[in-house]
């Protein structure tokens, strides 16, 4: 991969990683219900897709730092 097109990886990575975040309290709020059931199993579900942005966040560091060693 030459350095332009691991800088894009990098930024998509990035976006992806707030885009975990944002997605997390999204189905938080939204994925319940009144049974304590489905109300359990949205607040897992929002931790699970929550816990994505740290995995983005620190592949979007490594792909920039291997397009500046590239470049």
């Amino acid at each position: 991969m030459n350095s332009t097109q691991l800088k894009l990886l990098s930024k998509l990575c990035l976006i992806l990683g707030f885009v975990s975040i944002v997605g997390s309290i999204v189905i938080w709020y939204t994925t319940g219900g009144q049974a304590i059931e489905t109300q359990a199993h949205g607040e897992r579900f929002g931790i699970f897709v929550g816990l994505w942005a740290p995995t983005f966040f620190i592949l979007s560091n490594r792909f920039d730092r291997y397009s500046e060693k590239t470049a």
